[in-house]
């Protein structure tokens, strides 16, 4: 068994990390030394989760992002186990619906934006309150490529991307100096939760990334570990995008 290294004293919030990239993001920061409260809606998912992190370094809290009470429980929890919560890693999302906008059910816009941007603020909030006004720390936000750039099929969770890539300018200034706040904005990365879009057709998803693959978690777990290190101490507001180079062939950049 590897060794693991010595308790950096830091404290991180991930939600949605039972598995997929915010469990590569939960991974990169315990590998660094940090302790970690994840969350997720399935409690058999999160146990295996923290068995796999380390039970030592790694506590869980089920429940819905978008639920007000899991948010503060959340939070609440973290500081009860860690008495700290320097990170805040908003991953939690989902993606219910394909398709035009044109076509879209209103209700369901309701959910995607409850779930995707309202949750990420309210834990914002809950964190800022209890943790990071007084002792600082640094807030990451998980987006999309679809949040800078149109997609004929997820139109509704890039709408909801562009509205967190905003929420992280407009926290990065609220909660300047003490704060800071950035994102990411990956492409496709194979996970559950995106394998509608590679699923018997990897070689021909990966085909337009100059890098010539689909991404990882891990590709997600360094980007979030640079993010929220002393490293990029100078860096707020910005939106970084993980992508392999798809931008470029699509004549975003």
């Amino acid at each position: 068994m590897t060794e693991l290294p010595e308790l950096s004293g830091k404290v991180a919030l991930v939600t949605g990390a039972s598995r997929g990239i915010g469990y590569g993001i939960a991974e990169a920061f315990v590998a660094r030394g940090d302790r970690v409260c994840i969350t997720g809606r399935g409690e058999d998912a999160l146990k295996e989760a923290v068995d796999k992190l380390g039970s030592d370094r790694v506590i869980a809290v089920p429940g819905k992002a978008a639920d007000e009470a899991h948010q503060a429980a959340a939070v609440e929890r973290t500081m009860e186990a860690f008495g700290r919560v320097d990170f805040l890693v908003n991953n939690a999302g989902t993606n219910p619906v394909a398709g035009p906008i044109a076509e879209l059910d209103l209700n369901v816009a309701r959910k995607v934006y409850e779930t995707n941007v309202i949750s990420a603020l309210g834990f914002a909030q809950q964190t800022w309150k209890a943790w990071q006004k007084e002792n600082g720390g640094a807030i990451l936000n998980i987006a999309s490529i679809a949040g800078v750039s149109a997609s004929p099929f997820i139109g509704a969770y890039g709408m909801s991307k562009a509205a967190m890539v905003n929420l992280t300018l407009q926290l990065a200034h609220e909660f300047a100096p003490t704060v800071r706040v950035n994102a990411i904005a990956p492409a496709v990365v194979k996970t559950k939760f995106a394998q509608a879009l590679y699923e018997g057709r990897e070689a021909e998803a990966a085909a337009p990334y100059p890098l010539g693959r689909l991404g990882v978690p891990s590709d997600i777990g360094g980007a979030a570990a640079f993010l929220t290190s002393d490293q990029s101490a100078w860096v707020t507001g910005q939106t970084l995008v993980v992508d392999g180079g798809l931008l470029l062939n699509l004549g975003v950049h």
